[in-house]
């Protein structure tokens, strides 16, 4: 595995353009080994920033790919090739949430507390994934946001964001990297 350095270094940090735009799908018939090749450069670059989930643009691959892995022993990792939200209900839940292209603040996001999502893994099968009230369903609404452009600042209100922004080029100017996350 390469430095932590580098691996950090791939990450796409704001105001980079790319976090805002829409990814294109993956021919799930033809997954090969340039996919798996970005998987795993993913999965690398997430848990050298100690993330629980990462989308290609976030490491400037503008393609529907998510890697997910909540369990923080970093040994189940979840590769999901254009992911759908099927269903996206239930009470919503205010969350602190942080992003690795977003270094050095948190803030409160509202998402609705149930998802399921359809998604195919890297062998072409196409899997379901479900969750409720817990980080899987946090992480798969923010990574698959991360595929058409929207980020977590996106889902506050304009006062909010506009702090969030100040916040966040504080801890730029004090060396913010991906992975810190903020108080």
């Amino acid at each position: 595995m390469p430095c932590k350095e580098k691996l950090l270094n791939d990450i796409v940090v704001s105001p980079d353009e790319r976090l805002q735009q829409e990814c294109s799908l993956i021919d799930v018939a033809n997954i090969g080994r340039e996919t798996k090749k970005v998987a795993k450069r993913m999965l690398d670059d997430m848990y050298a920033a100690d993330g629980c989930g990462l989308a290609g643009p976030q490491v400037g691959v503008m393609k529907q790919i998510v890697v997910i892995d909540v369990t923080l022993e970093q040994n189940k990792p979840y590769v999901l090739i254009n992911p759908k939200v099927i269903t996206a209900d239930g009470p919503v839940r205010t969350t602190g949430e942080g992003c690795l292209s977003f270094p050095g603040i948190t803030v409160d996001v509202e998402r609705p507390s149930h998802v399921i999502v359809h998604a195919y893994d890297l062998k072409g099968n196409l899997m379901q994934y479900e969750a409720t009230e817990d980080l899987m369903a946090v992480c798969l609404q923010h990574e698959i946001d991360h595929l058409h452009g929207i980020t977590m600042l996106d889902h506050l209100t304009p006062a909010n964001k506009i702090k969030a922004l100040q916040e966040y080029q504080i801890a730029l100017a004090n060396g913010a990297r991906p992975g810190e996350i903020g108080e």
